[in-house]
């Protein structure tokens, strides 16, 4: 109760909440959904934000090949928009547009779909059609560059994330352990350095023992991850190693992936729960050491566990700040299963595919969602929120409900054309194993209970499957992963159940299969999610 008194106390008189750097909020004046008088305003409560975005009148867009990431976030904020490459919902949702008309491209990154996208006819047309003036709205995305930033600029678009430049160098890996060490954030034990041969990187981590990770500054998913104990290993990874001006070098550890996502707001970091990673699993990716899902519970790892990850997120947040990166981000930590030690493992400073689990559960409900306090951060709105009671709120066990995700691709080394895939929307576990489709939904919280699914379609009819595709996302509640991390018997039966409402005509051509390839989204070995 004194706690209690004491910052509402600190909030009168304009002061910090406890371990937050408070800068001066911008004071804005803005335009009454209503009357369009314009007003003085600021927020100083959930219920504020919350009422904010439901009258909000500026188009808010969010540019992906997928609207995989920020799903259900329409419904919290008024005008928003999906713009995407891939239409997962057969145009049944309103809120996802997808220029009709495709023309063939080669991509090879996310930042080039984005690019295709905003430079798309139909898509600008879309785009100017909301538009109030000159004012075209606010852009967000899961990845961008700066010409990205070129083309908003061109279309009246607000980027709502910190420069590409930025983001840039805050997600180069080698960066991340930097930031870590000045936050007080440890990481594996490791050691940087430039690495020509197998000698070089035996002699440069002798300190470490024989069984090492080497990582590159960039990369996902375990493609630029790579376990290295005899030279036989170091060799089938040597020219990725051999190109990189500097890699991570880790003591390799028994340990378990972890992620958390969190927001630097200039009143302190929001900081959401600890989430177990599925990584790895050959069922769902052909990637070693590859993402390919997370489960969110309320008893995720220890209590000390827990709280040291969040403790570990929230100064990295206030690090991240001092770097000048405001705004969503993720951190997964590596859990060394022997020593119960907490560990950096990297940054993302964007929103991820955990950020679909982040933003349905039941904090986010009964609060607002951990986006909506990113799309704050980068408005011109005066705000004082209390982080400090926000981030005790979301840690407490009765805030984390649970739920589960698994990405599904397509693991074998063939190339086909599909034929027929699975819809978009709820699908039903029987008694005895099998699935079937339900109903048509856009949410995950249309699947009422562990014998129901969201499944989110990427890979359809029309589209090439090949090794390392997405082929979907599927989200229930409930785990899917037992105490000792290995699949669930209903976390086999609903991989058994999607991949096999697919269906493909084999390409007998390899010069046919390598066009494929290098034309399917993704095919240029990158990470669309």
């Amino acid at each position: 109760m004194l706690e209690r008194l004491l910052r509402a106390l600190r909030r009168l008189i304009g002061s910090p909440a406890t371990g937050a750097h408070h800068e001066e909020p911008i004071r804005a004046e803005s335009v009454s959904a209503t009357d369009g008088a314009t007003t003085m305003s600021k927020i100083t409560s959930i219920a504020d934000v919350r009422r904010h975005f439901r009258n909000n009148q500026e188009p808010i867009y969010f540019i992906s090949a997928t609207n995989f990431n920020l799903l259900g976030i329409g419904d919290w904020v008024n005008t928003f928009r999906h713009i995407n490459y891939i239409d997962c919902f057969d145009g049944q949702q309103r809120n996802v547009f997808v220029p009709r008309e495709k023309f063939p491209r080669d991509f090879e990154s996310i930042e080039d779909i984005n690019n295709y996208l905003l430079e798309h006819k139909e898509v600008i047309d879309f785009i100017q059609s909301r538009a109030s003036g000159d004012n075209a709205g606010v852009a967000t995305f899961l990845m961008f560059d700066e010409h990205t930033e070129e083309v908003c600029k061109q279309l009246g678009l607000r980027v709502a994330f910190p420069p590409a430049a930025l983001r840039s160098r805050m997600d180069n890996k080698i960066e991340t352990v930097r930031i870590g060490n000045k936050a007080g954030v440890p990481s594996v034990p490791n050691v940087l350095a430039r690495v020509g041969s197998y000698q070089e990187l035996r002699e440069v981590s002798r300190e470490l023992g024989s069984d090492l990770v080497v990582q590159t500054a960039f990369g996902d998913s375990g493609h630029t991850t790579f376990f290295i104990a005899s030279e036989e290993d170091y060799y089938k990874h040597a020219e990725e190693i051999e190109a990189e001006p500097e890699v991570k070098i880790m003591k390799r550890i028994n340990c378990r992936g972890s992620a958390i996502e969190a927001c630097a707001t200039r009143c302190g970091t929001v900081v959401g729960p600890l989430m177990t990673e599925l990584v790895g699993f050959k069922s769902l990716t052909p990637y070693k050491g590859g993402w390919c899902g997370n489960e969110m519970f309320a008893g995720a790892f220890s209590q000390e566990v827990r709280d040291k990850a969040r403790e570990y997120t929230f100064k990295f947040g206030e690090a991240l700040r001092e770097e000048g990166y405001r705004g969503y981000f993720e951190l997964d930590f590596l859990i060394d299963m022997d020593s119960g030690d907490v560990y950096l493992g990297e940054l993302n400073p964007r929103v991820t595919g955990a950020s679909s689990l982040t933003n349905v559960a039941a904090f986010a409900h009964s609060d607002i969602p951990l986006f909506l306090f990113h799309l704050l951060e980068f408005s011109e709105l005066d705000f004082d929120l209390d982080i400090e009671e926000i981030n005790e709120r979301w840690a407490h066990p009765d805030s984390i409900d649970s739920w589960s995700q698994l990405v599904i691709k397509h693991t074998d080394e063939s190339v086909d054309l599909v034929t027929s895939a699975p819809r978009s929307g709820v699908w039903r576990m029987n008694d005895d194993g099998s699935i079937g489709y339900d109903h048509y939904s856009y949410h995950p919280h249309a699947a009422e209970n562990d014998k129901e699914a969201f499944f989110l379609r990427i890979s359809g009819t029309g589209d090439f499957r090949y090794e390392g595709a997405d082929l979907g996302i599927l989200i229930t509640r409930g785990r899917l992963m037992d105490d000792d991390f290995q699949l669930t018997e209903r976390a086999r039966a609903w991989i058994e159940g999607i991949r096999g409402q697919y269906a493909g005509q084999s390409l007998q051509d390899p010069v046919v299969e390598e066009v494929a390839v290098s034309h399917a989204v993704g095919g240029g070995n990158f990470k669309i999610l």
